[in-house]
């Protein structure tokens, strides 16, 4: 298909311009996807559910959509006009939200959240391919923190606007005298959803750049972009997956791992589900479909299962389908610690993202307003100052050592540790929005090193698949499991919520060495890119 391109200034106005409503629609997407965090006290106590459905229908249920359309909208991404599949994308998940506002159960509220996965999907891909084909490649660590210092603008006006407006609702309409019974957490989000219109109007006017320009490799148009977009949608859903491997004319041996994985997947599954069900006195209904009730734990470890099965086969449909993109994205050492790093820490993250706010709540009495107002703009300050601060530090140490972007994760990933372990065991609630300035203010910036890096590993036409694939994994491992492990832990252990969010911490260490062995690593990864991607067929 003919995309509608211009020909644009390296880092001039218009890329600029691209570049803010790409941060914009970074910003509404975690609004959308992060008010659900204050708003958790009042759903709890309205729809009488427990910590880890709450974290199911936080991360879970949301994760699962997310990372499974993340796959055949990063592809449309590589061979579609990324400004239209933006600009419909946030249009979409913008009417997901304000269903959320008319929910009366976990039911629809899921669906909500399942619809809002499904719209932000196709964000990342999209919007990191246009912002690297806008600015000069030694800028790639600056955009790409500016792109991170978004997220966390919305991530604090989520907080803000979230509490600000349930608790104005709340306040000015008492218990039975709401019009049209509408909550305040109802309105919170038919509120928020209210941006992504306006938004969403000026990406679909807004012209396609080209591709590869900032690399000076040359894009040859996708002519079937819609028809590769469902064969990868395909080629990872169980029973799809089976015909396209068929057709495909998969090996044996192809056919031996699908299936003995998929048991194997299985079998864990089962296995998580009797274990942590042993874990709590009860296991509330969750979710009632005909005859069969869910509880939180199947209903978690069913996707976290079924995610998991996705990864298998989306990287068997990668090997048969395009292997110069297996070779880089699935079989690059760097890239596969890369992914390790990113799926692990941001259980932590999300975890933390999730269930502090209901911590300030809790442990310190404050109202959910005062949250919004105190934690919700730190949350921004923080999230914009760390990745504004890493971005030009990791490109100023690329440019004189070899993997200095990487230097700037390390000493984020090391010191974020025992800033955790005193934010969360502090008693006085000043003294815990100190600390966690300055936990936070570090722990923000591990992460756009990593965004520049993934770029930097792979082609032009494989970067928004690249981030798909970061996202499916970031998103079912970390978003699908930190919520839910911290719900679950703080049912376990009482509701003490800083314990749970500090039990997760036991996987830092391994994440600081590691990042120590893909700092040796990149260098040689990064200097074979073009030989390996020829030596499998690719024309570049």
């Amino acid at each position: 298909m003919k995309e509608d391109v211009s020909t644009h200034k390296l880092g001039g106005k218009a890329a600029w311009y691209a570049l803010t409503l790409i941060g914009l629609c970074q910003a509404m997407s975690m609004v959308d996807r992060q008010i659900l965090a204050i708003l958790m006290p009042r759903i709890k106590a309205d729809l009488n559910i427990g910590d880890a459905e709450m974290g199911l229908l936080y991360g879970t249920v949301f994760a699962l959509f997310y990372a499974v359309f993340s796959l055949p909208l990063g592809r449309l991404a590589d061979g579609w006009i990324r400004t239209k599949l933006l600009g419909f994308s946030i249009i979409g998940w913008s009417v997901m939200t304000a269903l959320g506002g008319l929910a009366n159960g976990f039911g629809l509220l899921a669906i909500s959240r399942l619809g809002v996965g499904v719209g932000e999907a196709s964000v990342q891909p999209a919007g990191m391919s246009i912002a690297t084909d806008m600015f000069p490649k030694k800028q790639r660590g600056t955009i790409t923190a500016i792109i991170a210092a978004s997220i966390a603008f919305g991530l604090g006006a989520a907080l803000a606007v979230g509490g600000a407006v349930a608790d104005a609702w709340d306040g000015a309409f008492p218990p039975g005298s709401e019009p049209l019974g509408f909550k305040g957490w109802q309105v919170a989000f038919l509120v928020a959803s209210l941006p992504g219109f306006i938004l969403g109007y000026l990406m679909l006017r807004m012209q396609e750049p080209r591709r590869g320009l900032a690399d000076g490799i040359d894009h040859h148009d996708d002519p079937h972009p819609f028809r590769e977009s469902w064969l990868t949608l395909a080629s990872i859903l169980p029973g799809l997956v089976w015909a396209t491997m068929a057709r495909l004319r998969a090996r044996g041996r192809d056919w031996l791992v699908n299936i003995g994985g998929l048991a194997v997947i299985v079998l864990i599954s089962l296995g998580m589900v009797h274990w942590t069900n042993g874990m709590r006195e009860t296991n509330p209904v969750a979710l009632a479909v005909g005859g069969f009730e869910f509880g939180g734990n199947e209903l978690q470890w069913m996707v976290i299962g079924f995610g998991s099965y996705v990864i298998l086969c989306w990287m068997q449909s990668l090997k048969l389908r395009d292997k110069p993109s297996f070779e880089l994205i699935v079989k690059t050492p760097s890239m596969i610690m890369v992914i390790i790093i990113v799926a692990l820490q941001t259980i932590i993250n999300y975890g933390v993202m999730a269930w502090t706010a209901t911590h300030l709540i809790q442990a310190f009495g404050q109202k959910p307003a005062e949250v919004g107002i105190m934690f919700g703009p730190m949350i921004a300050a923080i999230g914009m100052i760390g990745p504004l601060i890493a971005g030009p530090v990791s490109d100023w140490a690329n440019n004189r050592f070899k993997s200095g972007r990487l230097y700037v994760t390390f000493a984020s990933l090391a010191v974020s540790l025992p800033l955790a372990i005193i934010t969360f065991n502090t008693t006085s609630v000043g003294m815990f929005y100190l600390s966690f300035a300055c936990y936070g203010l570090i722990l923000t910036m591990w992460l756009p090193p990593f965004y520049a890096t993934l770029m930097d590993l792979v082609l032009p036409r494989m970067r928004g698949t690249v981030m798909s694939y970061y996202i499916l994994t970031m998103t079912i491992f970390g978003l699908g499991l930190g919520p839910y492990v911290i719900g679950l832990m703080s049912d376990i252990n009482g509701g003490d919520l800083a314990a749970a969010i500090l039990n997760l911490y036991w996987i830092s260490p391994f994440l600081i060495a590691l990042t120590a062995f893909l700092i040796r690593r990149l260098p040689k990864d990064e200097s074979t890119l073009l030989d390996r991607a020829r030596a499998v067929g690719e024309k570049v």
